[in-house]
């Protein structure tokens, strides 16, 4: 075989299987059955939390979406979801721990909801989960942060790297942090789940440790099975090197 046959033909390094109680709590996922695009029935959602547990993650905090168009959530509807998910865990004994708050999409009925003070669904030290539009930068960041910020709301911007107007702008991950927002990556990011473009981001993110939470975003045990494939990676192992706050929640 030539050099460059051997250059380009280079195989990554496989380490020791990553030990993921390390994380301990995942803080992003949609496990509560039929209110999102997540777990449709309470056999996958039990499915799925028998498989957290399995590789080693003591505490899932589950996040369903609230989205004006798309999904209609209230505190009384997840929280009432939340119940029947921990009722059917503890009869089928399953050991792990399981909170529930939500990830709001930045719309305007976010925007409304902090106007009027509403109180939000939040997780730990008073922390709210949010996103944005994946395509499109939405008008009004600055607006939304000093909003949260100044209601003493603790945010978490959920999988950063995923969304195409912060491609190639780690500034604002800088910049982001440095005002009170932290990051959370979505774990499978890093092995190309998401494509080439979103990969790059999250390698780049962790590499300069931008990075304050790690987490699954399951929707599906798939999402599950693609992680516990890719726990021998080098860039799981990177993890251990972030100051990761999840111990924390």
């Amino acid at each position: 075989m030539s050099f460059f046959s051997k250059l380009f033909n280079k195989k990554e390094e496989v380490l020791p299987v990553f030990d993921l109680s390390q994380i301990g709590v995942d803080m992003h996922s949609h496990l509560i059955p039929g209110i999102d695009d997540g777990s449709k029935s309470m056999d996958e959602t039990i499915a799925m939390l028998a498989k957290f547990e399995s590789l080693g993650i003591k505490k899932v905090i589950t996040t369903p979406h609230i989205m004006s168009d798309f999904y209609k959530n209230t505190p009384e509807i997840i929280l009432g979801g939340l119940s029947e998910v921990r009722k059917t865990a503890k009869d089928l004994n399953l050991n792990i721990e399981i909170e529930a708050a939500a990830e709001y999409f930045f719309d305007e009925t976010l925007m409304d909801r902090l106007k009027k003070k509403e109180k939000l669904l939040t997780f730990g030290d008073n922390h709210i989960l949010f996103e944005f539009s994946f395509h499109v930068e939405p008008p009004q960041i600055e607006e939304l942060f000093f909003e949260l910020l100044s209601q003493n709301y603790k945010p978490i911007l959920a999988h950063y790297e995923r969304y195409k107007f912060l491609f190639d702008k780690p500034e604002k991950a800088i910049e982001w942090r440095g005002m009170g927002i932290e990051i959370q990556l979505n774990y499978n990011s890093l092995f190309g789940h998401y494509g080439p473009d979103v990969q790059k981001q999250a390698k780049y993110i962790v590499d300069n440790k931008l990075v304050d939470y790690v987490s699954t975003d399951c929707h599906r045990m798939d999402h599950l099975m693609a992680l516990e494939k890719n726990l021998t990676r080098p860039y799981m192992h990177k993890l251990a090197d972030l100051d990761l706050k999840n111990s924390q929640l």
